[in-house]
């Protein structure tokens, strides 16, 4: 495993300690999450590109319908 260190105000690691919660478990969840949502936002992107890249014809999406 690796180590990230992140500085917060001494007022918010104080409202930290009074809490009962597994500070680092739940960091490395909004983590994973967040890097999720990232991840699939960048291939929705790369998807998007490629689909403005395609050149169709008019009238190409009827052809294929009638050819299945």
């Amino acid at each position: 495993m690796e180590v990230v260190s992140i500085r917060i105000p001494h007022e918010l690691k104080k409202k930290m300690k009074e809490v009962d919660v597994n500070w680092s478990e739940e960091i490395r969840k909004f983590i994973e999450a967040k890097v999720r949502e990232y991840r699939k936002k960048k291939a929705l992107e790369e998807i998007d590109a490629m689909l403005a890249n395609l050149k169709t014809e008019k009238g190409t999406a009827i052809k294929y319908l009638r050819e299945d």
